[in-house]
């Protein structure tokens, strides 16, 4: 969760510098109000969607390759030793992020229903008018002007004279539906409440809205005229952000502005072509994002277990053919690799080494589950924000000096994978195995499972 949370904060950042930049200032006040709308949207919705054929558009190198399997009777043998599974169990923490991130949403939805609740009391308790379509509701020792769909909502200090101008500058709210593109980001921002581009975005709709009544209503009436209206006074407004304000001191300045300001140019629409290639290009990220796929690392492990499953059927029906198998990006050395299963003498934990043969192996398998039980940040899987069953596969070798060499490891997440290599690599350095007397390298496999409490 935490990575879609990250993906749609950039997402919407880039949404917002675009706007600012180049769709603020023209005059498509409603294509301006599509882009506002339809962003965030799209920001919530991108990260989620994945694309099999943009993922190809990658480069091969960029590809994870399932290791070749060579069966030659003449190649030295490797075999990987699968080693018990090691279970860990988050430790959980009452102040987690997900705890707040809950907590927040909560307060968020408290003080949206509050803010509601005190504005239909406001409905309820003073006197109404109707006129034009519109509920007109006095407040009374009051100089506020703004609306909620059909309500509209004047003080009795307001001078009669701009009665007309805030009237059919509520009409075109109420007929374009604005209050619900408000309430709609009053939504993002209970569900979001942590993120400060969702308030930017409603203070843009906000101001948007005042260029579109604006607009419309100026074309009823001399603009000379609708300035006095707009600087005759400042009046207060109750700070409620999903009600749409007549008159808001912050905005009388660009709405003047905006009023004055030439009609933009029709070569200007081709801005809006940007979302394109702005879009395909979030495609193509969220489609060949790595940490973002968590199914493709369970298919790669299920891949090789099938190999691992083919490979001991052929030995148990060859015995004299060996079996090499080859990564892409390994390197031929003149180590000597010996399977676990045939070694003469098998690395030994520190500690093991005084019991009996037949108890060393099940004494080096339980030391290095204690080890990494003990030693595996159990608290990452909350800090990542993961939920259920996380599966770690780790890859390691112990070389003919006892030393770990060769750490590798398949997660959903790469903070799991650093965790572990991590782990892994600090692991005691042990008595290497032998083969005739030589000391050699024995490969192993160690899964990991997070229990991830819900």
């Amino acid at each position: 969760m935490l990575h879609y949370i990250l993906q749609t904060i950039a997402f919407q950042l880039f949404f917002l510098m675009v706007y600012d930049l180049f769709l603020k200032r023209e005059t498509f006040f409603n294509w301006n109000r599509f882009y506002l709308l339809f962003t965030p949207i799209a920001s919530l919705v991108l990260p989620l969607i994945k694309i099999e054929a943009f993922r190809n558009v990658l480069p091969q190198n960029y590809i994870v390759q399932l290791p070749a399997v060579i069966l030659n009777p003449d190649a030295s043998t490797v075999q990987t030793q699968l080693l018990p599974t090691v279970y860990l169990k988050n430790s959980s923490s009452f102040w987690s992020w997900e705890f707040i991130l809950y907590v927040g949403i909560y307060v968020s939805a408290f003080i949206f229903i509050f803010k509601m609740f005190k504005l239909f009391k406001t409905i309820n308790i003073s006197e109404k008018n109707t006129a034009s379509g519109l509920t007109i509701i006095t407040l009374k020792n009051s100089s506020a002007a703004f609306s909620f769909f059909n309500y509209v909502f004047l003080g009795d200090a307001i001078n009669p004279k701009n009665y007309q101008t805030i009237l059919a500058h509520e009409c075109v709210h109420k007929s374009q539906k604005h209050s619900a593109d408000l309430l709609f980001f009053e939504l993002l921002r209970i569900l979001f409440w942590f993120n400060p581009l969702v308030y930017m975005y409603q203070n843009r709709m906000v101001t948007l809205h005042e260029y579109i009544a604006d607009a419309l209503v100026v074309k009823q009436q001399d603009k000379v005229t609708y300035y006095q209206n707009l600087l005759s006074q400042v009046f207060d407004v109750n700070h409620i952000s999903f009600i749409n304000p007549f008159f808001k001191q912050s905005l009388i300045k660009k709405r003047i502005i905006m009023l004055t300001k030439s009609k933009s140019k029709q070569i200007h629409l081709l801005k809006y072509a940007m979302l394109i290639p702005m879009v395909f290009a979030m495609l193509l990220y969220t489609s060949c994002d790595k940490e973002a796929d968590n199914s493709e690392s369970t298919e790669i492990q299920t891949s090789k277990d099938k190999i691992q499953e083919k490979i001991d059927k052929i030995m148990e029906e060859n015995p004299n053919v060996k079996i090499k198998i080859i990564e892409e990006d390994s390197v031929i050395d003149d180590d000597i690799e010996v399977p676990y299963s045939v070694v003469e003498q098998v690395p030994i934990f520190p500690g093991c080494e005084d019991l009996p043969a037949a108890e060393q192996k099940g004494c080096f398998s339980g030391e290095i589950s204690k080890f990494v039980g003990q030693n595996y940040n159990i608290d990452l899987a909350t800090t990542l924000g993961l939920s259920g069953r996380q599966r770690i596969n780790v890859l390691f070798k112990i070389d003919k000096s006892g030393n770990i060499t060769g750490v590798r490891a398949r997660a959903p997440h790469p903070k799991l994978e650093e965790e572990a290599i991590r782990v892994i690599n600090e692991l005691p350095k042990m008595i290497p195995g032998e083969q005739k007397g030589i000391a050699v390298t024995v490969p192993y496999s160690l899964p990991i499972v997070f229990e991830i409490k819900e």
